[in-house]
């Protein structure tokens, strides 16, 4: 059955505009020092915990589909959201993991998708 959740997961972002309002070497809004690493947005028209669009990383390999998702708890805002990785080559799942996971308020798992069902929309 968890191949129908990626399915699923495949459909929203086929039928989703990608928005990235946060490109690769942009500062963060409310923290300064942190340098966005890989392409950053979300889906438009879609709903996540924060009540805002789908949180999603887009990568620089144009041929891996969805192929992981980080989900995350953040105790500052008390909430848990997923984060869709597009693209992602395995660097830089690396420094989005990292990202998410470098202060005690935000942490994440990474999760990935079982080999031979990859798909790109």
């Amino acid at each position: 059955m968890e191949h129908t959740f990626w399915t699923a997961l495949d459909k929203l972002v086929e039928q989703s505009e990608i928005i990235i309002d946060r490109p690769k070497g942009s500062v963060h809004p409310g923290h300064p020092d942190f340098i966005y690493q890989v392409d950053y947005g979300f889906l438009r028209n879609t709903s996540s915990m924060d009540r805002e669009g789908i949180d999603i990383w887009a990568g620089s390999d144009h041929t891996a589909g969805i192929d992981a998702i980080l989900c995350t708890v953040d105790l500052l805002k008390r909430d848990s959201e997923i984060k869709i990785l597009l693209d992602c080559m395995e660097e830089e799942k690396m420094l989005i993991y990292k990202a998410h996971n470098d202060t005690s308020c935000m942490k994440g798992i990474l999760i990935r998708r079982t080999a031979g069902i990859s798909y790109k929309p």
